[in-house]
């Protein structure tokens, strides 16, 4: 049997052994402690540069807008050589599917005598026009029809052109600048037609296919004589389109027709004619 003396000794060097095992375990956690805490600190500093970067530096940055130059003075207002017959006949023929409903006016005698005031109330302004029967009397009255059975409400203006060509098209109910009002009438054009800011004129696909969509002329347009001028704009109208072009477009058309959907959208909330 084994001694007291020898029990002893095997009872300490058993606590030793347990002594030195839990010093072990406390040497690892602190080990792991410590490694943590770096793995922490290291998260928290990328962390900051990270986000001090992010807030430097936008994701996704617009690149700048060209400046827009538009003139000042007003184009002297259009007028024909000589005067038209007074009435005239105008003829609205089916052409395709109309974007909205909508009833083509009257065929039949309109007179080519005085004007009709008209707003459009846009989310961006009023623009006031001045609709001249006495340059386009078809157009004029279609444009009226059109506004009184509101088929312009709720529409955007779906291009605009600074550069070249400065205009803003509207009038098509798709905002896509395929769609009409399911009618069509002839040009009220004349080989002495110029263009120029403040003019008011018919968006058309080729000869004698006039039907909703129109354009507002706020600066340089050296265009051809082929596009029907209906009327006039207000000065207090261009300030709200002049600001729409400073704001840009997103190009969306400058492989084709020029121009693209502005920056700043136009949406109509209704024309109302006095007439």
């Amino acid at each position: 049997m084994p001694s007291n003396e020898q029990r002893r000794q095997a009872a300490k060097r058993k606590l030793e052994r347990q002594m030195e095992r839990r010093e072990q375990q406390a040497k690892r956690r602190r080990v792991i402690t410590i490694g943590a805490t770096i793995v922490v600190v290291i998260a928290v500093v990328i962390g900051v540069f990270y986000f001090s970067r992010s807030g430097d530096e936008p994701a996704a940055q617009q690149p700048p807008q060209p400046q827009v130059n538009i003139p000042t003075e007003l184009a002297p207002p259009p007028a024909r050589p000589a005067p038209l017959a007074d009435p005239v006949s105008c003829t609205y023929r089916p052409d395709g599917q109309a974007s909205k409903p909508v009833q083509p006016p009257a065929n039949g005698e309109v007179s080519s005598k005085g004007t009709v005031q008209a707003t459009i109330d846009t989310n961006q302004g009023a623009i006031p026009l001045t609709l001249d029967r006495s340059l386009a009397p078809c157009t004029v009255n279609s444009f009226v029809s059109l506004a009184k059975q509101s088929f312009y409400d709720g529409t955007n203006c779906h291009r605009i052109s600074t550069e070249g060509l400065q205009m803003l098209q509207c009038g098509d109910p798709t905002g896509q600048g395929s769609g009409g009002p399911g009618y069509a009438f002839d040009d009220e054009t004349f080989p002495e037609l110029k263009y120029g800011r403040g003019y008011l004129a018919m968006a058309n696909s080729g000869p004698n296919t006039n039907g909703s969509q129109f354009f507002m002329v706020f600066g340089d347009a050296q265009l051809s004589p082929d596009y029907t001028v209906f009327g006039t704009i207000s000065p207090e109208g261009l300030k709200v389109i002049d600001d729409v072009a400073r704001a840009g477009h997103d190009g969306a058309f400058d492989s084709s027709a020029g121009g693209g959907h502005p920056t700043k959208p136009v949406t109509f909330n209704k024309i109302n004619v006095q007439a």
